[in-house]
């Protein structure tokens, strides 16, 4: 029986298709692009990983320079989420957000309940680590629950971190 797919795997899945994206790493950039998202590259305080707002009818991403490529690549995918997904708030307000989890600064968000958040994270991760992948890298084989050498080598492949890649397969895992 085939596994249920995620309404964000479609939805990934998709905006992939739609853009003509097949390979890894995903081109997280070209994809804001193509949505007519400016990216711009500031240092900001540790803490907030990126931003998205409308300016004049353009959606621009902030994106903390001083981070990991790798949390750059997500923090992209994540502000990419909320353009495809949330895209009526953005047009009300800024979004901050904070290690990819506040969106409204409350304690709801700061805890990563907030399922603006928990879908914008799940929507990116999807993006980033397309179900195929996970499929033709792991399905039916067999691993070391101490390895941890193919977690690493398939993160460094995608560019994404080790733990994204954890919380995908996590996700996976739950459909």
């Amino acid at each position: 029986m085939a596994r249920k797919k995620l309404r964000w795997d479609e939805q990934a899945e998709a905006l992939r298709e739609e853009l003509g994206i097949t390979g890894i790493p995903v081109p997280v950039e070209r994809i804001a692009r193509a949505l007519g998202a400016q990216i711009r590259y500031s240092p900001l305080d540790d803490e907030i990983s990126g931003m998205i707002f409308i300016r004049d009818g353009s959606p621009i991403i902030g994106v903390n320079s001083l981070h990991h490529v790798h949390r750059q690549r997500f923090t992209i995918a994540h502000e990419v989420a909320h353009l495809k997904l949330h895209s009526q708030e953005l047009a009300a307000s800024i979004h901050v957000d904070k290690t990819f989890r506040v969106l409204h600064r409350d304690e709801k968000a700061a805890m990563g309940t907030d399922q603006v958040e928990v879908a914008a994270n799940q929507f990116a991760a999807a993006l980033l680590v397309p179900r195929s992948i996970i499929d033709a890298e792991f399905k039916g084989k067999t691993f070391d629950i101490d390895d941890e050498s193919p977690l690493e080598a398939l993160s460094k492949k995608l560019r994404v971190s080790k733990q994204t890649l954890e919380y995908r397969i996590r996700n996976l895992e739950q459909a």
